[in-house]
């Protein structure tokens, strides 16, 4: 299976769930996260964040609520509609394997269980863009479920799951500087955190 067959067959699945996917997450506390990435955004606000993997826009509308410009990005067709009409913001509809982005617009990138979908082969030149349209010093930030390295199918889902070595040389290899990283949820065993979150910084020169 080629990665672009990968990537359609996860979008499907998303495509076809999104509402149920939507009142499932819809009351998620992610406020750790985005506070982890305006935290380390060192431009004057207010910021220009992307939102890659925004889903249906929960998160668009609290950057907007906190008085930053937010856009979204999905692969997901539906997702992106649905994103726009929750949040008022701009959505853009691409594929992760094929992002088309302008350079240096983004003080920060907010991607919350979005990456790991990515297939390992194709994380390289996707970091890469992502790199390329942060603005000099921007940020970006990652959450991902952790493990030991393999990927492959969840369900009707692909998955990566790094570990924080492996995730650093993927990021360090793109361009860019590690700034801090945790386990989520707070407050819980390391065992009981499935997640991995980190935050990034591109060089300002």
């Amino acid at each position: 299976m080629t990665p672009d067959d990968i990537s359609r067959r996860t979008l499907a699945h998303y495509d076809h769930n999104a509402e149920s996917f939507f009142a499932g997450t819809i009351d998620h506390d992610v406020s750790q996260n985005i506070d982890a990435l305006l935290g380390a955004i060192e431009a004057p606000a207010p910021y220009t964040i992307l939102d890659l993997g925004c889903g249906p826009g929960r998160d668009l509308k609290t950057f907007t609520e906190l008085g930053h410009k937010a856009i979204g990005l999905d692969g997901s067709a539906r997702f992106a509609e649905m994103a726009h009409a929750y949040s008022g913001c701009d959505t853009w509809h691409q594929d992760f394997l094929h992002l088309d982005l302008p350079p240096d617009m983004f003080d920060g990138i907010f991607a919350n269980a979005s990456l790991f979908h990515v297939p390992s082969a194709e994380l390289p030149q996707v970091l890469r863009k992502l790199f390329n349209t942060l603005k000099p010093g921007g940020v970006l930030f990652s959450s991902n479920p952790r493990g030991d390295n393999r990927e492959g199918w969840n369900g009707p889902r692909y998955g990566s799951y790094h570990d924080y070595p492996a995730w650093e040389r993927y990021l360090t290899d793109a361009g860019f500087i590690p700034l801090h990283h945790y386990y989520r949820p707070p407050g819980l065993p390391r065992e009981q955190q499935p997640w991995l979150a980190s935050v990034w910084r591109k060089p300002l020169c």
